[in-house]
Protein backbone atom coordinates (compact mmCIF):
# COMPACT_ATOMS: atom_id res chain seq x y z
CA UNK A 1 0.00 0.00 0.00
CA UNK A 2 2.67 2.05 0.93
CA UNK A 3 4.29 1.41 -3.01
CA UNK A 4 1.43 2.41 -4.43
CA UNK A 5 0.89 5.92 -2.40
CA UNK A 6 4.70 6.62 -3.17
CA UNK A 7 4.11 5.72 -7.05
CA UNK A 8 1.64 8.23 -7.14
CA UNK A 9 3.67 10.95 -5.56
CA UNK A 10 6.12 10.81 -7.72
CA UNK A 11 3.86 10.55 -10.46
CA UNK A 12 2.31 13.74 -9.16
CA UNK A 13 5.29 15.09 -8.73
CA UNK A 14 6.62 14.53 -12.47
CA UNK A 15 3.23 15.54 -13.39
CA UNK A 16 3.56 18.77 -11.73
CA UNK A 17 7.07 19.50 -13.06
CA UNK A 18 6.47 18.56 -16.82
CA UNK A 19 3.57 21.33 -16.10
CA UNK A 20 5.68 23.97 -14.46
CA UNK A 21 8.46 23.25 -17.80
CA UNK A 22 6.47 24.00 -20.23
CA UNK A 23 4.39 26.54 -18.68
CA UNK A 24 5.29 30.25 -21.02
CA UNK A 25 7.43 32.66 -19.35
CA UNK A 26 5.57 35.67 -17.64
CA UNK A 27 7.06 39.09 -19.05
CA UNK A 28 5.72 42.04 -17.41
CA UNK A 29 5.64 45.37 -19.98
CA UNK A 30 4.84 48.33 -19.34
CA UNK A 31 3.42 50.46 -22.40
CA UNK A 32 6.86 52.87 -22.51
CA UNK A 33 8.39 49.16 -22.70
CA UNK A 34 6.52 48.40 -25.48
CA UNK A 35 7.13 51.33 -27.43
CA UNK A 36 10.62 51.55 -26.97
CA UNK A 37 11.11 47.55 -28.65
CA UNK A 38 9.07 48.38 -31.29
CA UNK A 39 10.35 51.50 -32.37
CA UNK A 40 13.81 49.48 -32.50
CA UNK A 41 12.86 46.08 -33.84
CA UNK A 42 9.22 46.94 -35.28
CA UNK A 43 9.86 45.47 -39.38
CA UNK A 44 7.35 48.55 -40.90
CA UNK A 45 10.04 51.33 -39.06
CA UNK A 46 13.23 49.14 -39.75
CA UNK A 47 12.21 49.53 -43.24
CA UNK A 48 10.87 53.52 -43.54
CA UNK A 49 14.32 53.88 -41.90
CA UNK A 50 16.01 53.57 -44.78
CA UNK A 51 13.91 56.32 -46.60
CA UNK A 52 15.88 59.39 -46.27
CA UNK A 53 19.05 58.17 -45.91
CA UNK A 54 18.25 57.01 -49.18
CA UNK A 55 17.64 60.78 -50.31
CA UNK A 56 20.27 61.79 -49.29
CA UNK A 57 22.13 59.86 -51.18
CA UNK A 58 20.52 60.82 -53.95
CA UNK A 59 20.59 64.36 -53.54
CA UNK A 60 24.71 63.97 -53.07
CA UNK A 61 24.12 61.98 -56.28
CA UNK A 62 22.14 64.89 -57.70
CA UNK A 63 25.41 67.29 -57.03
CA UNK A 64 27.43 65.43 -59.42
CA UNK A 65 26.25 67.59 -61.93
CA UNK A 66 28.66 70.00 -60.79
CA UNK A 67 31.15 67.31 -61.32
CA UNK A 68 34.37 68.21 -63.39
CA UNK A 69 35.23 65.74 -65.77
CA UNK A 70 38.74 64.83 -66.65
CA UNK A 71 39.30 63.53 -70.74
CA UNK A 72 42.36 62.57 -72.60
CA UNK A 73 41.93 61.18 -75.99
CA UNK A 74 44.86 60.94 -78.66
CA UNK A 75 44.55 59.99 -82.63
CA UNK A 76 47.56 58.50 -85.40
CA UNK A 77 46.35 59.68 -88.92
CA UNK A 78 48.61 58.44 -91.74
CA UNK A 79 47.75 60.08 -95.27
CA UNK A 80 48.96 58.90 -98.89
CA UNK A 81 48.06 61.83 -101.42
CA UNK A 82 48.23 60.58 -105.37
CA UNK A 83 49.09 62.75 -108.79
CA UNK A 84 52.23 64.34 -107.50
CA UNK A 85 56.06 62.01 -106.86
CA UNK A 86 58.75 63.55 -104.81
CA UNK A 87 62.22 62.74 -104.93
CA UNK A 88 61.81 60.41 -102.20
CA UNK A 89 58.45 59.03 -103.22
CA UNK A 90 54.98 59.31 -103.34
CA UNK A 91 53.51 62.37 -100.78
CA UNK A 92 52.57 61.07 -96.98
CA UNK A 93 52.16 62.49 -93.64
CA UNK A 94 51.52 60.94 -90.60
CA UNK A 95 49.33 62.68 -87.50
CA UNK A 96 49.67 62.52 -83.92
CA UNK A 97 46.88 64.24 -82.05
CA UNK A 98 46.33 64.55 -78.59
CA UNK A 99 43.78 66.25 -76.25
CA UNK A 100 43.21 66.36 -72.58
CA UNK A 101 40.87 68.72 -70.37
CA UNK A 102 39.30 69.20 -67.23
CA UNK A 103 35.68 70.53 -68.08
CA UNK A 104 32.96 71.22 -65.38
CA UNK A 105 29.32 73.70 -64.33
CA UNK A 106 28.69 76.56 -61.57
CA UNK A 107 26.58 76.51 -59.45
CA UNK A 108 25.34 79.73 -60.93
CA UNK A 109 25.31 78.26 -64.54
CA UNK A 110 28.72 78.86 -66.03
CA UNK A 111 30.75 76.14 -67.30
CA UNK A 112 34.19 76.22 -67.57
CA UNK A 113 36.93 74.27 -68.89
CA UNK A 114 40.91 73.47 -69.13
CA UNK A 115 41.71 72.45 -72.12
CA UNK A 116 45.28 71.52 -74.02
CA UNK A 117 46.17 69.80 -77.31
CA UNK A 118 49.29 69.02 -79.59
CA UNK A 119 49.89 67.57 -82.64
CA UNK A 120 52.82 66.41 -84.46
CA UNK A 121 52.95 65.77 -88.36
CA UNK A 122 55.83 64.31 -90.68
CA UNK A 123 55.86 62.80 -93.72
CA UNK A 124 58.29 62.84 -96.47
CA UNK A 125 58.15 66.58 -96.08
CA UNK A 126 59.57 67.31 -93.10
CA UNK A 127 58.32 66.94 -89.39
CA UNK A 128 56.47 70.13 -87.60
CA UNK A 129 54.42 70.22 -83.88
CA UNK A 130 52.14 72.58 -82.45
CA UNK A 131 48.88 73.09 -79.95
CA UNK A 132 47.61 75.09 -77.36
CA UNK A 133 46.40 75.51 -74.10
CA UNK A 134 43.73 77.73 -73.03
CA UNK A 135 40.56 78.02 -70.23
CA UNK A 136 37.67 78.94 -71.69
CA UNK A 137 34.27 79.86 -70.13
CA UNK A 138 30.51 80.02 -71.05
CA UNK A 139 27.96 82.10 -69.52
CA UNK A 140 24.09 81.95 -70.12
CA UNK A 141 22.44 85.73 -69.60
CA UNK A 142 18.97 84.31 -69.98
CA UNK A 143 17.89 80.96 -70.65
CA UNK A 144 19.32 78.65 -67.72
CA UNK A 145 20.66 81.73 -66.09
CA UNK A 146 18.19 81.64 -62.72
CA UNK A 147 18.13 78.03 -62.25
CA UNK A 148 18.97 74.79 -65.01
CA UNK A 149 18.02 71.38 -65.35
CA UNK A 150 21.07 70.47 -62.38
CA UNK A 151 19.67 73.26 -59.94
CA UNK A 152 16.39 71.76 -60.87
CA UNK A 153 17.12 68.19 -59.85
CA UNK A 154 19.18 69.44 -56.58
CA UNK A 155 16.11 71.51 -55.53
CA UNK A 156 13.38 68.11 -56.35
CA UNK A 157 16.33 65.89 -54.12
CA UNK A 158 16.54 68.23 -51.11
CA UNK A 159 12.52 68.40 -50.93
CA UNK A 160 12.71 64.31 -51.54
CA UNK A 161 14.53 64.45 -48.02
CA UNK A 162 11.81 66.62 -46.36
CA UNK A 163 9.22 64.24 -48.11
CA UNK A 164 11.30 60.90 -46.60
CA UNK A 165 12.21 62.45 -43.36
CA UNK A 166 8.23 63.48 -42.50
CA UNK A 167 7.26 59.61 -44.33
CA UNK A 168 9.64 58.29 -41.59
CA UNK A 169 7.97 60.34 -38.97
CA UNK A 170 4.34 59.27 -40.37
CA UNK A 171 5.27 55.55 -39.59
CA UNK A 172 6.45 56.29 -36.29
CA UNK A 173 3.58 57.73 -34.93
CA UNK A 174 1.38 54.93 -37.08
CA UNK A 175 3.43 52.33 -35.38
CA UNK A 176 3.34 54.11 -31.68
CA UNK A 177 -0.32 54.01 -32.12
CA UNK A 178 -0.71 50.80 -33.09
CA UNK A 179 1.31 49.53 -30.31
CA UNK A 180 -0.73 51.46 -28.11
CA UNK A 181 -4.11 49.79 -29.14
CA UNK A 182 -2.71 46.40 -28.91
CA UNK A 183 -1.22 46.77 -25.58
CA UNK A 184 -4.81 48.09 -24.68
CA UNK A 185 -6.65 45.47 -26.23
CA UNK A 186 -4.75 43.02 -24.75
CA UNK A 187 -5.37 44.25 -21.30
CA UNK A 188 -9.16 44.00 -22.32
CA UNK A 189 -8.55 40.58 -23.44
CA UNK A 190 -7.07 39.62 -20.12
CA UNK A 191 -9.98 41.19 -18.43
CA UNK A 192 -12.87 39.94 -20.44
CA UNK A 193 -11.12 36.25 -19.86
CA UNK A 194 -11.39 37.18 -16.12
CA UNK A 195 -15.27 37.92 -16.90
CA UNK A 196 -16.38 35.18 -18.63
CA UNK A 197 -14.46 33.12 -15.88
CA UNK A 198 -16.62 34.88 -13.24
CA UNK A 199 -19.39 34.25 -15.47
CA UNK A 200 -18.88 30.60 -15.41
CA UNK A 201 -18.12 30.42 -11.90
CA UNK A 202 -21.46 31.94 -10.68
CA UNK A 203 -23.56 29.22 -13.52
CA UNK A 204 -21.85 26.56 -12.19
CA UNK A 205 -22.67 27.67 -8.38
CA UNK A 206 -25.35 28.14 -9.37
CA UNK A 207 -25.99 24.59 -10.87
CA UNK A 208 -24.04 23.17 -7.71
CA UNK A 209 -26.86 24.63 -5.53
CA UNK A 210 -29.98 23.76 -7.53
CA UNK A 211 -28.55 19.91 -7.32
CA UNK A 212 -27.99 20.42 -3.75
CA UNK A 213 -31.67 21.72 -3.41
CA UNK A 214 -32.98 18.53 -5.52
CA UNK A 215 -30.71 16.40 -3.03
CA UNK A 216 -33.11 17.93 0.12
CA UNK A 217 -35.86 18.01 -2.05
CA UNK A 218 -36.13 21.53 -1.90
CA UNK A 219 -36.49 21.78 -5.46
CA UNK A 220 -38.48 19.65 -7.95
CA UNK A 221 -36.09 16.60 -9.85
CA UNK A 222 -38.20 17.12 -13.07
CA UNK A 223 -38.62 21.20 -13.45
CA UNK A 224 -36.37 21.42 -16.15
CA UNK A 225 -34.17 23.93 -13.94
CA UNK A 226 -31.11 21.32 -13.83
CA UNK A 227 -30.98 21.44 -17.44
CA UNK A 228 -31.11 25.43 -17.69
CA UNK A 229 -28.32 25.92 -15.43
CA UNK A 230 -26.14 23.04 -17.16
CA UNK A 231 -27.23 24.93 -20.79
CA UNK A 232 -25.61 27.98 -19.35
CA UNK A 233 -22.53 26.61 -17.47
CA UNK A 234 -21.57 24.70 -21.54
CA UNK A 235 -22.50 28.41 -22.92
CA UNK A 236 -20.43 30.06 -20.35
CA UNK A 237 -17.53 27.66 -21.37
CA UNK A 238 -17.69 28.39 -24.44
CA UNK A 239 -17.80 31.97 -24.50
CA UNK A 240 -14.46 31.63 -22.15
CA UNK A 241 -13.07 29.05 -24.77
CA UNK A 242 -13.61 31.99 -27.28
CA UNK A 243 -12.08 35.14 -24.49
CA UNK A 244 -9.13 33.05 -24.12
CA UNK A 245 -8.54 32.46 -27.66
CA UNK A 246 -9.00 36.28 -28.63
CA UNK A 247 -6.34 37.00 -25.56
CA UNK A 248 -3.79 34.64 -27.52
CA UNK A 249 -4.58 37.04 -31.02
CA UNK A 250 -4.24 39.71 -29.45
CA UNK A 251 -1.18 38.92 -27.76
CA UNK A 252 0.49 37.89 -30.88
CA UNK A 253 -1.05 40.85 -32.58
CA UNK A 254 1.04 43.14 -29.84
CA UNK A 255 4.19 40.51 -30.12
CA UNK A 256 4.26 40.96 -34.14
CA UNK A 257 4.67 45.06 -33.34
CA UNK A 258 7.08 45.03 -31.05
CA UNK A 259 9.56 42.46 -32.21
CA UNK A 260 11.42 41.31 -35.51
CA UNK A 261 12.58 37.67 -34.19
CA UNK A 262 8.68 36.49 -33.67
CA UNK A 263 10.28 32.91 -32.69
CA UNK A 264 11.88 34.26 -29.11
CA UNK A 265 8.56 35.84 -28.09
CA UNK A 266 6.19 32.74 -28.67
CA UNK A 267 6.17 30.68 -25.81
CA UNK A 268 6.54 34.38 -23.62
CA UNK A 269 3.24 35.58 -21.80
CA UNK A 270 3.05 39.01 -21.86
CA UNK A 271 1.19 40.75 -18.77
CA UNK A 272 0.59 44.33 -19.02
CA UNK A 273 1.89 46.34 -15.78
CA UNK A 274 -0.45 48.87 -16.31
CA UNK A 275 -4.43 48.53 -16.29
CA UNK A 276 -7.29 49.95 -17.58
CA UNK A 277 -7.82 53.33 -16.17
CA UNK A 278 -9.97 56.65 -17.56
CA UNK A 279 -7.98 59.69 -17.23
CA UNK A 280 -10.01 62.70 -17.85
CA UNK A 281 -8.72 65.16 -20.12
CA UNK A 282 -10.56 68.66 -21.06
CA UNK A 283 -11.06 69.23 -25.21
CA UNK A 284 -10.57 71.88 -27.02
CA UNK A 285 -11.22 70.92 -30.74
CA UNK A 286 -9.72 74.60 -31.97
CA UNK A 287 -5.90 74.05 -29.88
CA UNK A 288 -6.13 70.25 -31.80
CA UNK A 289 -7.07 71.55 -35.10
CA UNK A 290 -3.79 74.09 -34.04
CA UNK A 291 -1.86 71.33 -33.63
CA UNK A 292 -3.04 69.36 -36.56
CA UNK A 293 -2.33 71.69 -39.34
CA UNK A 294 1.12 72.69 -38.08
CA UNK A 295 2.39 69.02 -37.50
CA UNK A 296 0.66 66.91 -39.74
CA UNK A 297 3.44 64.81 -41.66
CA UNK A 298 0.81 64.41 -44.15
CA UNK A 299 -0.14 67.91 -44.89
CA UNK A 300 4.07 69.04 -44.49
CA UNK A 301 4.53 66.82 -47.32
CA UNK A 302 1.74 68.42 -49.45
CA UNK A 303 3.30 71.73 -48.66
CA UNK A 304 6.88 70.56 -50.24
CA UNK A 305 5.22 69.02 -52.81
CA UNK A 306 3.49 72.87 -53.43
CA UNK A 307 7.31 74.33 -52.93
CA UNK A 308 8.71 72.16 -55.37
CA UNK A 309 5.96 72.98 -58.21
CA UNK A 310 6.57 76.07 -57.75
CA UNK A 311 10.58 75.67 -58.18
CA UNK A 312 9.17 73.74 -61.80
CA UNK A 313 7.34 76.87 -62.77
CA UNK A 314 10.18 79.18 -62.38
CA UNK A 315 12.50 76.37 -64.42
CA UNK A 316 9.51 76.62 -66.92
CA UNK A 317 9.34 80.58 -67.47
CA UNK A 318 13.31 80.44 -68.05
CA UNK A 319 12.81 77.89 -70.62
CA UNK A 320 11.00 80.63 -72.60
CA UNK A 321 13.67 83.28 -72.90
CA UNK A 322 16.03 82.80 -75.49
CA UNK A 323 19.32 81.03 -75.17
CA UNK A 324 22.01 83.85 -75.02
CA UNK A 325 25.04 82.96 -73.95
CA UNK A 326 28.35 85.17 -73.61
CA UNK A 327 31.80 83.24 -74.26
CA UNK A 328 35.55 83.88 -73.69
CA UNK A 329 38.74 81.67 -73.82
CA UNK A 330 42.72 83.05 -73.14
CA UNK A 331 45.33 80.90 -73.98
CA UNK A 332 48.86 80.24 -75.31
CA UNK A 333 49.50 78.34 -78.61
CA UNK A 334 52.94 76.68 -78.95
CA UNK A 335 54.76 75.01 -82.24
CA UNK A 336 58.20 73.80 -83.63
CA UNK A 337 59.76 71.43 -85.63
CA UNK A 338 58.90 68.70 -82.36
CA UNK A 339 56.91 68.21 -79.01
CA UNK A 340 60.22 69.77 -77.19
CA UNK A 341 59.88 72.88 -79.27
CA UNK A 342 55.76 73.15 -78.64
CA UNK A 343 56.04 72.58 -74.85
CA UNK A 344 58.65 74.89 -74.24
CA UNK A 345 56.70 77.66 -76.19
CA UNK A 346 53.89 76.60 -73.74
CA UNK A 347 55.73 77.37 -70.64
CA UNK A 348 57.36 80.85 -72.13
CA UNK A 349 53.92 81.90 -72.82
CA UNK A 350 54.91 84.30 -75.30
CA UNK A 351 52.45 83.77 -77.60
CA UNK A 352 48.72 84.86 -76.40
CA UNK A 353 45.80 83.45 -78.00
CA UNK A 354 41.99 84.85 -76.42
CA UNK A 355 38.64 85.11 -77.71
CA UNK A 356 35.12 86.76 -76.72
CA UNK A 357 32.21 86.96 -77.84
CA UNK A 358 28.26 85.98 -77.32
CA UNK A 359 25.99 83.53 -79.13
CA UNK A 360 22.47 83.70 -79.23
CA UNK A 361 19.34 80.98 -80.13
CA UNK A 362 15.70 81.89 -80.25
CA UNK A 363 13.12 79.21 -80.90
CA UNK A 364 10.64 80.74 -83.42
CA UNK A 365 7.33 78.99 -81.82
CA UNK A 366 9.10 78.05 -78.38
CA UNK A 367 6.58 75.30 -78.27
CA UNK A 368 7.53 72.97 -76.06
CA UNK A 369 8.37 75.55 -73.22
CA UNK A 370 5.43 77.56 -73.44
CA UNK A 371 2.66 74.18 -72.96
CA UNK A 372 5.17 73.00 -70.39
CA UNK A 373 4.59 76.22 -69.03
CA UNK A 374 1.01 76.04 -68.96
CA UNK A 375 0.89 72.58 -68.06
CA UNK A 376 2.28 72.78 -64.81
CA UNK A 377 0.46 76.30 -64.02
CA UNK A 378 -1.96 73.38 -63.88
CA UNK A 379 -0.26 70.96 -61.94
CA UNK A 380 0.60 73.38 -59.42
CA UNK A 381 -3.88 74.90 -59.02
CA UNK A 382 -4.25 70.72 -58.67
CA UNK A 383 -1.67 70.75 -55.93
CA UNK A 384 -2.81 74.04 -54.35
CA UNK A 385 -6.20 72.22 -54.23
CA UNK A 386 -5.25 69.14 -53.01
CA UNK A 387 -3.75 70.60 -50.19
CA UNK A 388 -6.50 72.44 -49.18
CA UNK A 389 -8.87 69.79 -49.24
CA UNK A 390 -6.38 67.83 -46.93
CA UNK A 391 -6.48 70.47 -44.57
CA UNK A 392 -9.93 70.45 -44.28
CA UNK A 393 -9.89 66.39 -44.36
CA UNK A 394 -7.46 67.10 -41.12
CA UNK A 395 -9.89 69.12 -39.43
CA UNK A 396 -12.90 67.05 -39.69
CA UNK A 397 -10.58 64.11 -38.93
CA UNK A 398 -9.93 65.64 -35.62
CA UNK A 399 -13.37 66.78 -34.67
CA UNK A 400 -14.39 63.35 -35.54
CA UNK A 401 -11.29 62.37 -32.89
CA UNK A 402 -12.40 64.75 -30.45
CA UNK A 403 -16.67 63.65 -30.38
CA UNK A 404 -15.19 60.27 -30.05
CA UNK A 405 -12.77 60.91 -27.31
CA UNK A 406 -15.57 63.16 -25.50
CA UNK A 407 -18.40 59.89 -26.34
CA UNK A 408 -15.89 57.28 -25.28
CA UNK A 409 -15.45 59.42 -21.85
CA UNK A 410 -19.08 59.39 -21.29
CA UNK A 411 -19.65 55.56 -22.01
CA UNK A 412 -17.29 54.75 -19.08
CA UNK A 413 -19.17 56.09 -16.74
CA UNK A 414 -22.63 54.75 -18.04
CA UNK A 415 -21.32 51.17 -18.41
CA UNK A 416 -20.39 51.57 -14.63
CA UNK A 417 -22.97 52.78 -13.44
CA UNK A 418 -24.70 49.62 -15.55
CA UNK A 419 -22.61 47.26 -14.12
CA UNK A 420 -22.83 48.45 -10.61
CA UNK A 421 -26.81 48.45 -11.10
CA UNK A 422 -26.62 44.99 -12.89
CA UNK A 423 -24.76 43.34 -9.64
CA UNK A 424 -27.20 44.62 -7.63
CA UNK A 425 -30.23 43.18 -9.42
CA UNK A 426 -28.78 39.43 -9.50
CA UNK A 427 -27.68 40.13 -5.84
CA UNK A 428 -31.78 40.98 -5.03
CA UNK A 429 -32.78 38.43 -7.41
CA UNK A 430 -30.60 35.62 -5.73
CA UNK A 431 -31.87 36.67 -2.56
CA UNK A 432 -35.66 36.11 -3.41
CA UNK A 433 -34.24 32.68 -5.14
CA UNK A 434 -33.46 31.27 -1.92
CA UNK A 435 -36.37 32.06 -0.65
CA UNK A 436 -38.61 30.56 -3.49
CA UNK A 437 -40.13 33.82 -5.25
CA UNK A 438 -38.14 33.56 -8.45
CA UNK A 439 -37.44 31.24 -10.89
CA UNK A 440 -33.99 29.79 -12.21
CA UNK A 441 -34.90 31.37 -15.44
CA UNK A 442 -34.73 34.84 -14.47
CA UNK A 443 -31.44 34.40 -12.50
CA UNK A 444 -29.13 32.88 -15.08
CA UNK A 445 -31.06 35.86 -17.10
CA UNK A 446 -29.51 38.32 -14.59
CA UNK A 447 -26.43 36.55 -14.53
CA UNK A 448 -25.98 36.76 -18.17
CA UNK A 449 -26.91 40.96 -17.97
CA UNK A 450 -24.00 41.16 -15.30
CA UNK A 451 -21.39 39.34 -17.58
CA UNK A 452 -22.60 42.04 -20.39
CA UNK A 453 -22.26 44.80 -18.21
CA UNK A 454 -19.01 43.95 -16.95
CA UNK A 455 -17.56 43.28 -20.57
CA UNK A 456 -19.12 46.75 -21.76
CA UNK A 457 -16.96 48.71 -18.78
CA UNK A 458 -14.06 47.32 -19.55
CA UNK A 459 -14.44 47.62 -23.29
CA UNK A 460 -15.70 50.91 -22.58
CA UNK A 461 -12.76 51.72 -20.47
CA UNK A 462 -10.11 50.21 -23.41
CA UNK A 463 -12.35 52.40 -25.98
CA UNK A 464 -12.00 56.00 -24.18
CA UNK A 465 -7.87 54.91 -23.89
CA UNK A 466 -7.94 53.95 -27.64
CA UNK A 467 -9.83 57.27 -28.43
CA UNK A 468 -7.00 59.12 -26.69
CA UNK A 469 -4.35 57.70 -28.87
CA UNK A 470 -6.39 58.39 -32.21
CA UNK A 471 -6.83 61.69 -30.85
CA UNK A 472 -3.18 62.43 -30.94
CA UNK A 473 -2.62 60.85 -33.97
CA UNK A 474 -4.75 62.61 -35.87
CA UNK A 475 -2.65 65.92 -34.09
CA UNK A 476 0.07 64.45 -34.82
CA UNK A 477 1.16 64.91 -31.09
CA UNK A 478 1.69 60.69 -30.40
CA UNK A 479 5.73 61.16 -30.08
CA UNK A 480 5.50 64.17 -27.78
CA UNK A 481 2.39 62.88 -25.71
CA UNK A 482 5.21 59.71 -24.63
CA UNK A 483 7.93 61.86 -24.41
CA UNK A 484 9.48 59.69 -27.31
CA UNK A 485 12.25 61.86 -28.53
CA UNK A 486 12.97 60.28 -32.35
CA UNK A 487 15.45 61.97 -34.70
CA UNK A 488 14.59 61.09 -38.31
CA UNK A 489 17.24 63.34 -39.80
Amino acid sequence: MKKIAASFFWAAFGAAAVAQTNAPATRALSLQDCLTEALKHNFDVQVERFEPEKSRLSLHAAYGGYDPVFSLSGTHTHNESGGVFLTNGVPFSDNNTFNSGINGALPWGTTIGVNGDVADSYGNSGESSGGQIAVSATQPLLKNFWIDGTRLNISAAKNQVKLSEQGLRQQLITTVTAVENAYYELIYARENVKVEQQALDLAQTQLDQDRQRVEIKVLAERGGTIEQDEAQVAQNHANLIAAQFSLAQDENALKNLITDKYAQWHDVAIEPAETLAAVRQMFDVQDSWSKGLAQRPDLLQAQVNLEQQGIQLKFDRNQLFPQLDVTASYGYNGGGAGYDNTFDQYGTANRPAYSYGAALKIPLSNLQARNSLKADKATEQQVLLKLKQLEQNVMVEIDNAVKQAQSAWESVDATQKARTYAEAALNAEQGKYAVGKSTTFTVLQLQNNLTSARSQEIRALANYNEALANLAQQEASTLQRHNLDVKVK
